[in-house]
């Protein structure tokens, strides 16, 4: 049991007791609540959390459901001979109705699942300790940002926040997007905010590798463990030693593999290729994606126990077309790149990249600069220096299946309409939302906190 080094009384003097056999767990909740103010004790099983009650008053207690030895459940009950008062959070990685039936029975004064959505687990802990109108993490990072990246709307923000606060942390974190929206630049900005940013960044695309090699890449292997194995190799794992190891694309990586990539996780072991001896590695893991691994995961694709390992916790990057604050200065920042700070967009320009689909997201439309900068000789852009697939998808009232900038509003009154009355249906419960929504929860939690700013009811 570890106590917190966070000095004075905290946010009114409250104190919380954070319990979960999970290193990145405890780490993330742990940095996340100091930040809010909080006096943090942690514990990592259900034993030593018995243990802090019986020697600390803490006002809330949050708990792990699954753990080895005593379960959070267990912890419950015990907890409840001690202290019948305290509130008690249940979060887990398996979502089971029946353990949140019993967990509430028992007294527990809420149950979420992870990757835990830190933003409704600050609220259910303000209302469990009976503060009012709880003020959230900041939205803008406290870090300074590299040249050249944009953030302007506000799901990038909270982007940015999310990173910036793993960051200080030693949680797994599972970037996932579309493709070329920016999750290897999110990736980096977690490591250069990281304690071992001083480490090497090491990155390795799951899908570009063979999967008869892609073992022997992040492992290693030994002389002559196979053919044309003519030489010792050091595996990536080995090179991000006190660093980071970014698997990008991890959804496309084969079950087989998945099993170790497992027990890295678990306890930073791994053996080489051809080796029976036992090596350990302190590089801390990132993973990105471009799938819903939670639907790979309950269709077999990918390991459910690798998913929430990983999954410590859930970055979604929301495409282009979703922040379009973003799109212009964005924009700027690539012509000036390629054509120097003189380069200018014509208003015609700026009115067709805002009303553009993206589906390439960020890189498409750096690419897109890139042509346009070539085609303008380093001077104003005009549409017609634009790519031929933009041009054609000009927003004009001639083409109907473009959306117009009148069209647009339209279709986001509708969407927003369409949430917020789901979300009243299911008794504001974000998690079943998102699911009959078919979107992420992480999605889900970025719009309604857009829609509260704009002065929606977003909460029972």
């Amino acid at each position: 049991m570890n106590s917190s080094e966070t000095s004075g009384l905290g946010i009114r003097g409250k104190s919380i007791l954070v319990v979960d056999d999970d290193a990145g767990q405890r780490s993330l909740l742990s940095h996340f609540l100091e930040g809010q103010g909080f006096d943090i004790l942690t514990a990592d099983s259900g034993e030593e959390a018995l243990k802090a009650l019986e020697n600390h008053s803490v006002d809330m207690m949050i708990s792990d459901v699954r753990m080895p030895g005593m379960s959070g459940l267990e912890a419950l009950r015990h907890c409840r001979d001690l202290k019948p008062n305290l509130p008690v959070l249940l979060v887990t990685a398996y979502a089971d109705i029946r353990d949140a039936v019993v967990a509430m029975k028992d007294g527990a004064v809420n149950y979420l699942e992870k990757p835990i959505d830190l933003d409704e687990l600050i609220e259910a802990i303000y209302r469990a300790v009976e503060i009012k109108s709880p003020e959230l993490l900041p939205v803008s990072p406290g870090n300074d940002l590299p040249d050249g990246i944009i953030a302007l709307s506000s799901s990038m923000q909270i982007v940015l926040r999310d990173a910036e606060l793993v960051a200080s942390s030693q949680g797994r974190v599972l970037i996932s997007g579309e493709n070329g929206v920016g999750k290897e630049i999110v990736a980096d900005l977690i490591h250069t905010w990281s304690r071992c940013s001083s480490g090497p960044m090491i990155k390795v695309n799951c899908a570009s590798i063979p999967s008869n090699l892609l073992e022997s890449e992040l492992f290693g292997h030994e002389k002559g463990s196979f053919t044309g194995a003519i030489n010792l190799r050091i595996g990536r794992f080995e090179e991000a030693e006190h660093g980071t190891i970014l698997l990008d694309e991890i959804g496309e990586m084969e079950l087989a593999i998945q099993a170790k990539i497992l027990r890295v996780a678990q306890d930073g072991t791994y053996q080489r290729v051809g080796s029976n001896k036992t090596r350990r590695t302190n590089a801390r893991i990132l993973a990105s994606t471009n799938k819903n691994l939670e639907l790979e995961a309950s269709e077999g694709r990918f390991r459910e126990d690798l998913f929430f390992r990983l999954n410590v916790m859930d970055i979604w990057i929301p495409p282009l077309r979703d922040r379009k604050e973003d799109i212009v200065p964005l924009a700027n920042t690539f012509h000036s790149e390629f054509a120097g700070e003189m380069a200018k967009l014509s208003p015609a320009v700026q009115e067709i990249l805002e009303g553009y689909s993206w589906p390439g997201n960020v890189r498409q439309l750096k690419n897109a600069m890139e042509r346009a900068s070539l085609m303008s000789h380093g001077g104003t852009i005009l549409p017609q220096h634009l790519p031929v697939r933009i041009q054609k998808e000009m927003i004009s009232s001639s083409n109907p299946s473009i959306l117009s900038s009148q069209t647009m509003p339209k279709m986001n009154e509708v969407e927003r309409e369409t949430i917020l009355k789901t979300l009243q249906q299911l008794d504001f419960n974000r998690t079943e939302t998102a699911k009959v929504l078919g979107i992420s929860r992480r999605s889900l939690t970025y719009k309604l906190l857009s829609y509260r700013n704009a002065g929606f009811k977003t909460e029972a």
